[in-house]
């Protein structure tokens, strides 16, 4: 999965990368190494000591870049054929400091963005009717289930917790109030989650196609 979003973001002109590692931590280093990190400059963000989470783990990566440089974010385990120059161009002509790709599927947490605006505004999870903020109108919202690629501006590293592990999307509900935070529908692209195995099959007969 690394090599395949590797190559893919190559098509984007990307080539600067942090990859963060914890779990078989030395194989990844390997497996880099054999291939030549396949061109690409490439920063490893360890936290084998460490486990940071979701938001402490990008945190960590945003102190890499450079002053209002934007970092795209794309999680391994997503598959898909997403034309990602389409999110960065939303994210520039938009203004965001965070753009989120985001898609209407069926799932039991949604986040919650102004029809207007498309900005997030909050969360809700159906199942048990929790939602953040507690007043938010989810009739009044579009409802979007977050698909693991989004662009963050380096800039907002200042306003993340000072605490080194934390989640990220109750960081992101909380900035949504200060900073825009905007969303980009999922167009008719194929997108897979490889955290379960029957995806992976789904994946490997889409690649032989």
């Amino acid at each position: 999965m690394l090599q395949h979003i590797i190559i893919k973001l190559k098509t984007f002109g990307i080539t600067n990368f942090i990859i963060n590692i914890h779990h078989f931590g030395d194989q990844i280093i390997q497996f880099l190494k054999e291939n030549e990190n396949f061109g690409c400059t490439i920063h490893i963000s360890d936290e084998r000591d460490q486990l940071l989470d979701t938001g402490g783990g990008l945190k960590k990566a945003l102190y890499e870049l450079n002053e209002n440089e934007d970092l795209l974010v794309h999680n391994v385990d997503v598959w898909t054929n997403y034309n990602l120059s389409k999110l960065i161009a939303h994210h520039k002509q938009s203004h965001s400091l965070i753009s989120l790709l985001v898609q209407n599927r069926e799932t039991s947490r949604y986040l919650l963005f102004d029809k207007k605006e498309n900005t997030l505004k909050g969360w809700i999870n159906k199942k048990t009717g929790e939602k953040i903020p507690k007043l938010i109108n989810p009739k009044h919202h579009n409802p979007f289930a977050f698909n693991g690629i989004h662009i963050i501006n380096s800039h907002v590293k200042k306003l993340f917790p000072i605490k080194d592990s934390f989640p990220l999307i109750p960081v992101y509900l909380n900035l949504s109030q200060k900073i825009k935070i905007s969303a980009l529908e999922f167009d008719n692209s194929y997108w897979l989650d490889l955290g379960k195995v029957e995806q992976i099959e789904k994946a490997e007969i889409l690649l032989k196609k």
